[in-house]
C-alpha cells in the first residue's frame, strides 16, 4: 500500500475510534468493545474501497455495507460522520431520545446506512438479497456485510451461507471480526463456531484471512476477494475487541459497557497520543 494513504487511513481510523468512545460515553451505553476491532476495516472501506457519495447517499450505483452486527453501530456513525455524511458532532447525540442515532442502525433516518440491523443473524440475509438483486440487475455495486462470530452462532447465517453459494453471489463479501469474545464470554467457550474457516468454504464460499489492524493486510485481502468469480466471498478477520484503547483491549466486560468520566479521559487521551504521533 501506498505509505502516504496508509497513513491517512491510519490517522482518519483514530480520529474513528475517537468518535466511538465520544459517542458511547455520551450516551452512558453501547457497544465500545466491537465497535473499536473494526474501525480499521470500515475506515478502509469508506475511505478507500467503496463507491459511496455523502451528497447522494442513495445514488442507485452505491457500494452497500450492511452492519450485521447491528449493535456496533457507534462504529458505523463515527465512520459515516468522519466521511461527511454528517456532522462528526452529532455522534454525541447517540441513543438519546430524538436523535437519529439510536442504538442500532436505522436506514429511515441516517444518511448512509443501508439497512436497518440489530437482531443478530438477520443482516447477511439482507445482503444477500441485496447482492441477488444487483445480479438480476446486471448492476455493478459490491455488498460489504460485517458480522461477529458470536453471531455466526445463529442459524440464520448459515441459511444464508448457503443461498449466497448456491446463487453465486460474487457480488457478496462478508467479513467476519472474530476478536474472539462475544457478550457471555469467550466464542469457544459459550458455543464455538470454530472453525469458521473450515465451516465457509464448506458452504461453498471463497475464503479468505486477515490481520484487521494492518492496513497492507487489509487492502490484500480486498484485493484477493475483487478477483473471485462465481463464488461469495468471506474475509474472516483476526481482531482484537477495544483495538486502539489499553484498557478495553481483549476484555469480554467493553462488549457493552460505557466509560466513566475517568476511562474517558484515559481512552481519549491514549487515543489523542496516537494521533499526535500520526501527524507528527
Amino acid at each position: 500500500m501506498d505509505q502516504t494513504l496508509k497513513k491517512q487511513l491510519q490517522i482518519t481510523a483514530c480520529k474513528v475510534r475517537m468518535g466511538i468512545i465520544e459517542g458511547v460515553f455520551n450516551a452512558k451505553s453501547g457497544h465500545p468493545g466491537g465497535s473499536l476491532s473494526i474501525a480499521d476495516t470500515l475506515t478502509y472501506l469508506y475511505f478507500h474501497k467503496m463507491h459511496v457519495d455523502p451528497k447522494s447517499p442513495k445514488m442507485a450505483d452505491r457500494d452497500r455495507l450492511v452492519l450485521s452486527k447491528g449493535h456496533t453501530a457507534p462504529a458505523l456513525y463515527s465512520v459515516l460522520a468522519q466521511r461527511g455524511f454528517f456532522e462528526v458532532d452529532e455522534l454525541k447525540t447517540l441513543r438519546k431520545i430524538g436523535s437519529r442515532l439510536q442504538g442500532h442502525p436505522d436506514m429511515k433516518y441516517i444518511p448512509g446506512v443501508d439497512m436497518s440491523t440489530g437482531s443478530l443473524g438477520q443482516g447477511i440475509s439482507a445482503a444477500c438479497g441485496m447482492a441477488l438483486s444487483g445480479k438480476i440487475s446486471c448492476d455493478n455495486y459490491k455488498v460489504y456485510a460485517i458480522l461477529g462470530d458470536g453471531e455466526i452462532e445463529e442459524g440464520q447465517v448459515w441459511e444464508a451461507a448457503m443461498f449466497a453459494a448456491h446463487n453465486k453471489l460474487d457480488n457478496l463479501v462478508a467479513i467476519v471480526d472474530n476478536n474472539g469474545l462475544q457478550i457471555d464470554g469467550k466464542i469457544t467457550e459459550v458455543c464455538s463456531p470454530m472453525p469458521i474457516t473450515d465451516k465457509f468454504e464448506a458452504f461453498g464460499w471463497h475464503v479468505i484471512t486477515m490481520n484487521a489492524h494492518d492496513f497492507d493486510d487489509i487492502e490484500r485481502a480486498f484485493d484477493e476477494a475483487e478477483k473471485i468469480n462465481g463464488q461469495p466471498v468471506v474475509i474472516v478477520q483476526k481482531s482484537v475487541k477495544g483495538k486502539g484503547v489499553s484498557f478495553m483491549e481483549d476484555q469480554v466486560g467493553w462488549h457493552g459497557s460505557a466509560p466513566n468520566a475517568e476511562q474517558y479521559e484515559q481512552a481519549m487521551s491514549e487515543l489523542k497520543s496516537q494521533l499526535e504521533k500520526l501527524e507528527g
